[in-house]
């Protein structure tokens, strides 16, 4: 299939397949003035159930709902739109509502951001001792958008959101005063968007002696489903495939970072195919998603998702809970709703593909997971623990936040107990004030 982008001017031209009315046409319009919107014909042809449109899962999942907009922003843009309001209008108001969508979560911008001699290095983040991720330039966009994506503010027009790869002397640098990395994740946007050339001019220089610290590669990606061809047909399809090789084989471990929110995005035959040509490099598939309202909010959707991964030799990764930005209102699920969705599913599967943690809120002071809800002392509490944490001893501590059945992040959940602040929260706090890491770990 040959490889073609959709954006917001062909809505009326898809509408068509799904018979949708010019009034939700319309609706999509104004959404995709604030959120990106990009789809392909594999996604199209292949994954969306046209006679299940606008409910279909795969639609939501890469198509505007005007629901995603809150009541008052919608209006205030249909309007704009409906009047002919100039350009300049429109985006002071698009920007306006964007900065209040939480662009940039969990310290992304003010507490993730590195130094290497006194200058930061916005094109990395280091949250976690053991772990940098990297964005290189060429990879800040997807094969197709997810409506929920927390990255959104990389795939819209204004430069200022964007976070952007320095060049990679600055990388390699980093990584060699810093032996406490093990781990580099490549993320985006989707890094396999680059092309195989330009990824192994990053990828290849790690296989030197001075970067054995180095253990692990990482690689964020939705190509598995929104492009399988991207391992099957594209030109330098088996370039790609080779440079998996020459990583495993220079002794590195290649994790693939796969993201499926949906089982029906591994039903397709050259899905299949590809997912057997990255298998066959040693490479490992890794798989993660959040739960979002509207597309996957039914345990009976993650059994056959975690059971169908497995038996195509992946590993359940991540269940997330849908991150505090963008559609947060539309997308997002109560804490404990996310919790017996994981619990229900779990249940139902064998051990192999119980490997999946989660749910998970990938919050500002860390990978705070879900592990219930319980009675303790005759108080009602969600039982929590870090997976990961900025602060390496915090990591598997139990905590105990007071029960709140409408809550979804981390943010509106108190201490149980009368205790006034989570074990965490004063050290926390300071680092937001000093501005990252505990001292001397980054």
């Amino acid at each position: 299939m040959e490889y073609h982008a959709y954006t917001p001017d062909h809505f009326d031209r898809i509408a068509e397949l799904g018979c949708l009315s010019a009034e939700y046409r319309f609706g999509m319009k104004v959404v995709s003035q604030v959120l990106p919107f990009r789809v392909n014909r594999y996604v199209i042809d292949e994954l969306i159930d046209w006679g299940k449109v606008p409910h279909d899962p795969m639609f939501r999942l890469v198509f505007p709902d005007p629901g995603m907009l809150l009541p008052d922003d919608f209006k205030q843009i249909a309007s704009l739109l409906a009047s002919g309001a100039d350009r300049q209008a429109l985006d002071r108001a698009v920007h306006e509502i964007r900065l209040r969508l939480n662009p940039h979560p969990a310290g992304q911008q003010t507490l993730n951001v590195p130094c290497l001699d006194g200058h930061k290095l916005p094109g990395l983040q280091h949250k976690y001792r053991e772990t940098v991720l990297f964005f290189p330039r060429l990879g800040q966009t997807c094969h197709s958008y997810c409506s929920f994506c927390f990255r959104w503010p990389q795939f819209v027009c204004e430069r200022d959101m964007r976070i952007m790869g320095p060049r990679t002397p600055g990388l390699f640098d980093y990584l060699r005063r810093h032996s406490e990395v093990t781990d580099l994740l490549v993320t985006g946007g989707d890094p396999l968007v680059m092309k195989a050339a330009s990824l192994a001019e990053f990828l290849e220089p790690l296989l030197s002696p001075e970067f054995a610290h180095l253990q692990t590669i990482r690689i964020g990606t939705k190509s598995l489903s929104f492009w399988p061809y991207r391992f099957l047909t594209d030109r330098d399809a088996d370039d790609l495939l080779r440079l998996f090789e020459r990583l495993v084989k220079g002794g590195k471990h290649l994790a693939v970072m796969a993201h499926y929110n949906h089982w029906r995005e591994l039903e397709t035959e050259v899905a299949r195919r590809a997912i057997e040509r990255v298998k066959a490099t040693g490479a490992t598939i890794r798989t993660q998603s959040p739960v979002v309202a509207h597309v996957n909010d039914d345990p009976q959707v993650w059994v056959r998702l975690w059971q169908t991964q497995v038996r195509l030799g992946m590993v359940p990764y991540y269940l997330f809970v849908a991150r505090d930005t963008g559609a947060r209102h539309y997308f997002a699920i109560p804490l404990e709703r996310c919790w017996q969705i994981y619990r229900q599913a779990i249940q139902k599967l064998s051990g192999l593909a119980r490997t999946v943690r989660g749910p998970s809120m990938s919050a500002g002071p860390g990978k705070v997971e879900i592990q219930g809800v319980a009675e303790v002392g005759q108080e009602k509490v969600f039982v929590l623990r870090f997976i990961q944490a900025r602060n390496p001893d915090w990591a598997q501590r139990p905590f105990f936040a007071r029960y709140d059945p409408a809550a979804i992040w981390l943010d509106q959940l108190r201490p149980a107990f009368g205790r006034e602040s989570f074990f965490y929260t004063e050290e926390y706090n300071a680092m937001q004030k000093s501005g990252g890491m505990k001292s001397g770990e980054a």
